[in-house]
């Protein structure tokens, strides 16, 4: 366990104290993977922010953030993360307020089909008084040896890219967006060019924006 304190005193500025304290767990997975973790900070005013880190099992582990200003909630929110052998999954509650019946719910999910193929998918829910929505995104990267593309499909539109590697000197990408909400398409092709042997670099881009 660390304790920490920081007094700030000024005759220009407003003066301020803050606290701080931690603790680390004895499970450690690497060297900057320690759990269960706890860190907080409160200032003069009361104000509080907080964050645990804790591991359930070896392939769960959850995340809790805690903001206070003065004596109010600003933010809380909770997130879980599954790691499997092939694929992973998280969600994360925002500010849920059961009383007012309001949250922020964000769910992501990858899975492996195949060495080369990753497919997978997003959704954003939010619900408050008098409103509530939700956007469903799906995805899919393929990666190959010297290239590599990726695509987005979702409520509000598309997005593809494509990266390729030529050789060591010559990198190019282009990218393709397509907003529906705005009627907006988006195109951006970009390059690098290695020169090892004259320690130079050349990178350049060009894209166009059509409504």
């Amino acid at each position: 366990t660390l304790f920490r304190s920081t007094i700030h005193m000024s005759t220009i500025s407003q003066s301020n104290y803050h606290f701080k304290a931690s603790y680390t767990g004895d499970q450690q997975l690497s060297s900057t993977e320690v759990f269960p973790t706890l860190i907080g900070d409160i200032d003069h005013a009361g104000s509080l922010h907080a964050q645990i880190f804790h591991l359930l099992t070896d392939r769960i582990r959850t995340k809790s953030v805690f903001q206070t200003q003065h004596s109010k909630f600003l933010t809380w929110q909770f997130d879980g993360e599954y790691r499997g052998d092939d694929c992973t999954a998280t969600v994360t509650l925002g500010n849920p307020d059961v009383v007012n019946e309001s949250v922020i719910l964000v769910a992501h999910f990858l899975q492996s089909v195949t060495s080369k193929l990753v497919l997978g998918g997003e959704l954003v829910y939010h619900r408050r008084p008098g409103e509530e929505g939700a956007i469903v995104t799906l995805a899919g990267k393929y990666s190959a040896q010297k290239w590599m593309s990726t695509l987005n499909i979702g409520y509000g539109g598309a997005h593809a890219s494509y990266y390729h590697k030529a050789n060591e000197q010559i990198q190019v990408g282009v990218e393709f967006e397509a907003n529906t909400r705005l009627q907006e398409t988006t195109f951006a092709f970009g390059y690098q060019l290695d020169i090892p042997k004259a320690n130079m670099v050349f990178r350049g881009s060009l894209d166009r924006s059509e409504e």
